[in-house]
């Protein structure tokens, strides 16, 4: 057999042949109290959607991660590494009009769940790639003016996306006056958080919120925040941004 073939099964349904590549690990869907969950084969939760709110940001790290437009409230070229469920892709769609939109996702399974998560169908400024995120970041060299980083795989952040050499590559991927926004949620946080500001020259104020997530602002030129911003800067700032759209309390995560 080869190794192709060992990656991937056929799953024979009466006489229907299905080709499932299992090389990317298969997410499942859960549903509770009018929520949607998108996990793994584990506990942790990658995505949640609230289903008869489906644009609605439920969760307290994604508002934090959206109130990048109070630094950058007109951006032009927007990506975004890592789909899952689509909050970020779905409120960044819907209220950055004039925002090219580049989604990267790596695993196929996730992106086939779009539909489920009423993630809007590709247009003129919204691309959904599936490919290595690493990759694409490094191929790109003062483009950007907003990098997302929300991406994790079973129940870790993968290692090509938090090394020295991935945010040196970020930083070159954004514009002049670009930044950086990632979401951690691991255990290195605080080294990964020392990795950032070397590669962005010390700029960069993090915030970790009740939900073990930790929001970093990492901004390439001129400094967006004041030089002794702490962790409560960036809390105020989502809180300033949820009073901007009357979001309310945003809900634990369920699961």
């Amino acid at each position: 057999m080869t190794t192709d073939a060992m990656q991937s099964r056929v799953l024979e349904s009466k006489q229907t042949l299905v080709w499932v590549d299992t090389s990317f690990p298969i997410p499942a869907l859960s549903e509770e109290d009018g929520i949607l969950t998108l996990h793994f084969q584990s506990d942790y939760v990658q995505s949640q959607m609230v289903l008869d709110k489906p644009n609605f940001l439920a969760l307290t790290y994604t508002r934090t991660m959206m109130a990048f437009e109070l630094f950058k409230p007109h951006p032009r070229n927007v990506a975004l590494i890592g789909l899952g469920g689509g909050s970020l892709a779905k409120w960044c769609y819907r209220c950055h009009p004039n925002a090219m939109l580049t989604v990267v996702e790596i695993n196929p399974h996730v992106i086939a769940l779009r539909d489920r998560f009423h993630i809007p169908e590709e247009d003129h400024r919204l691309q959904i790639r599936c490919e290595d995120g690493a990759k694409f970041v490094a191929t790109h060299s003062d483009e950007l003016d907003v990098l997302l980083v929300d991406a994790f795989d079973v129940d870790s952040l993968p290692e090509d996306l938090c090394s020295e050499h991935f945010y040196d590559n970020c930083y070159r991927a954004l514009a002049s006056h670009g930044l950086l926004v990632v979401n951690l949620c691991t255990a290195d946080d605080h080294r990964i958080f020392a990795r950032i500001l070397k590669s962005f020259c010390g700029q960069a104020v993090s915030s970790p919120d009740n939900d073990g997530n930790t929001v970093v602002f990492a901004c390439k030129g001129e400094l967006l925040w004041p030089e002794d911003a702490s962790a409560d800067f960036l809390k105020m700032k989502r809180i300033e941004f949820e009073k901007k759209y009357s979001l309310g309390k945003a809900m634990s995560p369920v699961g």
